[in-house]
């Protein structure tokens, strides 16, 4: 049996605190309500005057979009048509509000002890269009799904799939090429919803009125589940807007909405405004890639040394200590370090050197660099940077130009993503292992340089059975990637949200995805 959370209702609480005054951080208690395969985390985002709500039949929610939102997601859909995604089309499996994989369209699974043959059996139920859900439906849904990831990413990450097949009527079995521990967190992406006819099979059903999208839980009978008594008044609505994020922040303020999805760096300085009573700032404790991809391999970046003479001048904890962000983990690693499966190989860099030592050696590269213009041909080292539009931005750059500056490098802001020799690149981990960084960093990713060999070692680690050899091939992949000095790592990502103190449906995870259906139920 798996437990859908049942979500308080968030009251309209005004406040006089005054700005700038941080709120601490408030997990909610959350209550559930056992059900038997409801445990579908549907993701949405809304926007609505939630306070507006009397009756608590709508919740509101308001998640932060801007323009250059498919440049900050690059490779990824932007997060509010993630969740659309989820909400009106889930997977096999799913993931609830603390981010803990749960059942979807599949009520169960079994592993085999070689850990390379997941087998799910489906639900009793129907697909949208009336047709019976059964594996062999189930299956081209899926075989689908992973074709629209072509060219991607996530195809890499999913290139651990040997075989999909139909065991029985509502039995579906994938067979993997070597075991994958975190393979259910895989399958339970937004990007795997399965449409049948181009129709997903819920939690959630929707309807658009203009920029506001509406998304309503649907009776758990329709989906094959056990009927839940009084399921009207039980559950509530939820409508769904982007909002720039000065206009969520703002809403969220007034109390129109309860709680803010999809903060970034660029935008934290906004929260400042936050009083206590009126929420709380949630930072989810995420790992992933936060730093500047080289997009330019011409002039000064044309050098691996030069390009780690900019990695050397970063004083990273001194790139975050503006935003007063505790707990925050600088790195000079490309794969997050402590993993399950780090062979520790490759360790942070020039742990021995103080931050003066290091900007010493790389203004010396610099100069020698300046220095080696042949044909007396005068040489500048200067560096566009792409950043995100917003005031944590403005910080980042100028601290991340002081730094540079150290040693003799002039930066300047990119007038594009185009245009830009160097480009943020601020991803989370969608499931932690050294492979997922090494993927978003491949030439599938198409963000900036990247180098085919190294995509081919770690191709080759896909099929690798043995876990310390795929960790030491994995290894040898981080070592030459490193050494090239393409990607020039801050340290972790930071993502935020603003929660109403009795919201319930909610947690901060690792993955920093907050699903819609909690949200979606009224408290007892």
């Amino acid at each position: 049996m798996s437990e859908a959370p049942m979500a308080a209702f968030a009251g309209c609480v005004k406040s006089t605190r005054p700005k700038g005054m941080l709120a601490p951080r408030h997990v909610p208690a959350l209550s559930s309500l056992r059900l038997a395969a409801l445990s579908v985390l549907g993701a949405t985002l809304a926007v609505l005057p939630g306070c507006g709500s009397k009756n608590g039949s709508q919740f509101a929610i308001a998640v932060i979009a801007g323009a250059e939102d498919h440049l900050q997601s690059g490779i990824d859909r932007p997060l509010a048509r993630q969740l659309t995604r989820s909400a009106v089309a889930e997977g096999l499996v799913s993931f609830d509000e603390q981010g803990r994989v749960v059942p979807a369209l599949a009520d169960r699974w079994i592993v085999t002890d070689d850990g390379q043959s997941y087998i799910f059996r489906l639900r009793d139920g129907e697909w949208r269009n009336g047709e019976p859900l059964t594996a062999k439906s189930a299956k081209a849904a899926l075989d689908a799904a992973i074709r629209a990831q072509r060219g991607m990413p996530l195809e890499l990450d999913l290139a651990t799939i040997d075989e999909i097949r139909v065991m029985a009527g509502r039995v579906i079995e994938i067979r993997l090429f070597r075991p994958m521990p975190y393979f259910l967190q895989l399958m339970a992406q937004p990007e795997l919803g399965l449409l049948r006819d181009k129709q997903g099979d819920g939690p959630m059903t929707v309807e658009r009125q203009g920029k506001l999208a509406r998304f309503t839980p649907i009776q758990p009978s329709r989906l094959g589940l056990p009927e839940v008594p009084n399921w009207d008044r039980r559950v509530r609505q939820l409508a769904l807007t982007e909002l720039p994020a000065a206009k969520a922040v703002e809403r969220f303020n007034e109390g129109e909405v309860d709680l803010v999805l999809g903060g970034r760096i660029q935008d934290f300085p906004l929260t400042s405004s936050v009083g206590i009573l009126r929420g709380t700032i949630q930072l989810d404790p995420v790992i992933g890639l936060f730093g500047l991809q080289v997009a330019r391999g011409q002039g000064f970046l044309g050098d691996p040394r030069n390009r780690e003479a900019l990695a050397l001048a970063l004083d990273r904890p001194g790139l975050i200590a503006p935003f007063g962000l505790s707990g925050w983990t600088p790195s000079t690693r490309l794969v997050s370090p402590g993993l399950e499966g780090d062979l520790q190989t490759n360790g942070e860099r020039w742990t021995d050197q103080p931050i003066e030592e290091r900007r010493s050696a790389a203004a010396a590269r610099v100069r020698e660099w300046l220095q080696d213009a042949e044909g007396g041909t005068a040489r500048t080292a200067k560096v566009s940077i792409w950043l995100p539009a917003g005031p944590g931005s403005d910080i980042l750059f100028q601290r991340i130009a002081n730094d540079f500056g150290t040693i003799g490098v002039t930066s300047e802001r990119a007038t594009s993503f185009a245009a830009a020799d160097l480009r943020l690149v601020d991803d989370v981990a969608r499931f932690p292992r050294a492979r997922w960084f090494l993927n978003r960093l491949s030439c599938a990713a198409r963000r900036g340089l990247c180098d085919p060999e190294v995509d081919a070692i770690v191709a080759q680690a896909a099929r690798v059975v043995d876990a310390s050899q795929r960790s030491a091939v994995l290894g040898e992949a981080e070592a030459r990637l490193t050494q090239a000095n393409l990607f020039i790592p801050f340290g972790t990502p930071i993502r935020w949200s603003l929660v109403r103190g009795n919201v319930a449906g909610f947690a901060p995870n690792a993955y920093a995805w907050h699903p819609l259906m909690p949200l979606a139920w009224l408290p007892k």
